[in-house]
């Protein structure tokens, strides 16, 4: 069946990836019957405008060519509308399309997923009237990303991970208050991670049990650490076998409230706002062209 796709392109995303895949992937699409309306943003908010107009004009599917930050911005525009997302993974971390199952480095399948119109229901996390589909972290992760962002140079993982060790150096456990699912918890932490989905940060297995389709969130809290300690655990997130450290606790829930004073908090790798925050999980709220099931 034909369908009308518009395709949001993050021209700059994976290094220029983006903008080099947008005439192969429309090609792709095209051949498999569809029509294809490109739209591409000078600014994320311009992307985001952009997607909500389409979607207000009866497309039939919103998909981003880009990472996950423009996925962040597009599910903005689809979620709770019914209309199915699809992702093309065109950036450096491509969490969200990891989760869903969408193949990271074939761009030419991706298209095929999107082609097919096979759709699966997913929950999203709503936070006033914003949205995220993978992972909320608050705390030092959340402290790198800022600071990351003032830098100038290097670019890509590089800028990230001199921003780490930057931040490590003076970074101390935050005092926070968490209420999850009506239960206040006043701790302190190094971060708190609510995973809609299981990583964050290209691959972090952050919150690894978590699932994208029960209902709930896994929260993870990571407690006061010496920086030898955490330099030491570190390494342990991309396996996620980190969650068995004596530091770390995960709780899960489906209403999350952060407090700390001071601290923002980023969603999907984009800065979503200072704390506090409340975050509901959202059964079923995007649905997201994916795989068929085997």
């Amino acid at each position: 069946m034909s369908r009308e796709i518009a395709l949001v392109v993050n021209p700059t995303a994976g290094g220029g990836r983006g903008a080099r895949l947008t005439a192969p992937i429309v090609r792709r699409l095209e051949r498999a019957g569809h029509r294809v309306r490109c739209l591409a943003g000078s600014s994320g908010l311009e992307a985001e405008e952009l997607a909500r107009k389409a979607v207000a004009d009866g497309t039939d599917a919103l998909v981003a060519l880009g990472g996950d930050g423009l996925v962040h911005l597009t599910l903005q525009a689809v979620a709770g509308s019914g209309v199915p997302l699809g992702i093309i993974p065109a950036g450096t971390g491509n969490d969200i399309a990891r989760a869903v199952g969408v193949p990271l480095r074939d761009p030419a399948a991706a298209a095929d997923i999107v082609a097919a119109g096979h759709t699966r229901p997913i929950d999203a996390g709503r936070c006033g009237s914003r949205w995220f589909a993978g992972v909320l972290g608050a705390g030092f992760d959340s402290a790198v990303n800022e600071r990351a962002n003032r830098m100038v140079r290097p670019s890509g993982r590089a800028k990230y991970d001199l921003a780490m060790l930057a931040e490590l150096r003076t970074f101390r456990p935050v005092p926070f208050t968490l209420e999850l699912d009506g239960e206040t918890w006043q701790t302190p932490a190094m971060l708190v991670a609510v995973g809609n989905s299981p990583s964050y940060g290209g691959g972090m297995r952050v919150t690894p049990d978590a699932k994208l389709d029960d209902g709930m969130f896994d929260v993870l809290v990571l407690g006061p650490l010496s920086r030898p300690a955490f330099v030491r655990v570190f390494p342990r997130v991309y396996r996620g076998t980190h969650v068995t450290h004596p530091a770390v606790t995960i709780r899960r829930a489906r209403v999350v409230s952060l407090a700390a004073a001071g601290v923002v908090a980023y969603a999907d790798g984009e800065r979503f706002g200072r704390l506090p925050l409340t975050c509901t999980a959202v059964p079923g709220a995007l649905q997201v062209l994916a795989p068929e099931p085997a």
